[in-house]
């Protein structure tokens, strides 16, 4: 079976930064893209950025020149450096990563159990 296991949320101040980590684990043949989703309270979920398997990243338009989205494949981890935090950066974030099993055909979707992120003085 596989494993998403995120680490690093907490409470922070804003203007303050968190470093977000997510190891995938388990029969892995391959990884393509791993990500970071989040829900804020009432809120849908959705999109924080993206770290595609050839390298490229995606970002959603309200994170863009604050957070960084970074991978060590060696090492089947994503991370999330989150400078200059909001309030309205309150939320569970989600890991994400599509991959294949050792017994699979195909790529998936996974998903981390999510780590509550606070900003707030």
């Amino acid at each position: 079976q596989v494993q998403l296991v995120e680490s690093g949320g907490g409470l922070v101040q804003p203007g303050g930064s968190l470093k977000l980590s997510c190891a995938a684990s388990g029969s892995i043949f391959s990884i393509n893209d791993m990500g970071w989703y989040r829900q804020a309270p009432g809120k849908e979920r959705e999109l924080v950025a993206t770290s595609f398997s050839g390298g490229s990243t995606n970002y959603a338009d309200s994170v863009k020149g604050r957070f960084t989205i970074s991978r060590d494949n060696a090492k089947n981890t994503v991370y999330l450096q989150m400078n200059s935090l909001k309030p309205e950066d309150t939320a569970v974030y989600y890991c994400n990563a599509h991959l294949r099993t050792w017994s699979q055909e195909a790529f998936y979707a996974y998903w981390g159990q999510g780590t509550q992120v606070t900003v707030s003085s």
